[in-house]
């Protein structure tokens, strides 16, 4: 699907994402800045004028078996939501189920990995059961159309398939992630990306480890090579002020 983008929109997502993420990192550290910018995120999706046009709807989960990639910050995110809302027994699945996923997973390529559904393993009866503390990539995946949804999951070999999108909502999701990302590499933080599982299978084998070594500005996932995502809306040679 072809989406023109709209200059004015992106950039002035970018220009008040980045200084207002800049300033709460600082104070407040980057994973409780992040947390406070998912807010924001799912604020500014809901308040772009075509998000009435979305399929998106609980009890709709195909996009939930596609491959999804996340950053060190969104990990910590997540294991401490983990751990404030999850049972003993409830993690303990988690780390069996993403583990054999990373198993599956760790070996292929981004374009093997399109080809290959597997359930996420935060999907519970149907649900997300990380909603609050879900992935940037999951927040910005909205369709108008769950048909082209349902499609690409049962045909995963057909990248011909081009699900609809609502073209603001795109735009503006997709420039706030990238501010984000900037704000937080401008401040020394590791912004690279790995597969869900792979990274949360390292992460659960010690949470502490792996937010102590990111808020230290080191590399997180032990064992794990990231892949450096390009900015789609920020302009490197003219960067945010």
């Amino acid at each position: 699907m072809e989406i023109e983008i709209d200059p004015e929109l992106t950039g002035n997502i970018v220009a008040e994402e980045y200084a207002q993420a800049r300033r709460e990192i600082a104070a407040l550290g980057p994973v409780r800045a992040y947390e406070l910018s998912q807010g924001r995120h799912d604020a500014r999706l809901a308040a772009s004028r075509d998000a009435h046009t979305l399929a998106c709807k609980a009890g709709c989960y195909w996009c939930c078996y596609f491959s999804v990639d996340v950053r060190a910050v969104e990990v910590v995110r997540i294991l401490e939501f983990v751990a404030k809302h999850f049972s003993a027994e409830q993690q303990a699945l988690l780390q069996q189920e993403a583990s054999a996923n990373a198993a599956v997973l760790g070996s292929l390529d981004e374009m093997e990995r399109m080809r290959r559904n597997v359930k996420c393993p935060f999907l519970v009866e149907g649900r997300c059961s990380i909603y609050a503390a879900r992935p940037q990539t999951c927040r910005n995946y909205h369709a108008t159309d769950a048909a082209g949804c349902q499609r690409s999951f049962e045909e995963p070999d057909d990248f011909e398939i081009e699900p609809e999108f609502a073209p603001v909502v795109y735009q503006a999701g997709g420039a706030h992630v990238d501010a984000f990302a900037m704000a937080l590499r401008d401040a020394g933080y590791e912004i690279d990306a790995y597969e869900l599982n792979s990274a949360l299978a390292v992460a659960m084998a010690d949470p502490q480890r792996a937010k102590g070594r990111f808020e230290g500005k080191k590399h997180a996932l032990r064992g794990l090579a990231g892949t450096e995502v390009p900015f789609e809306f920020i302009d490197e040679e003219e960067p945010p002020p």
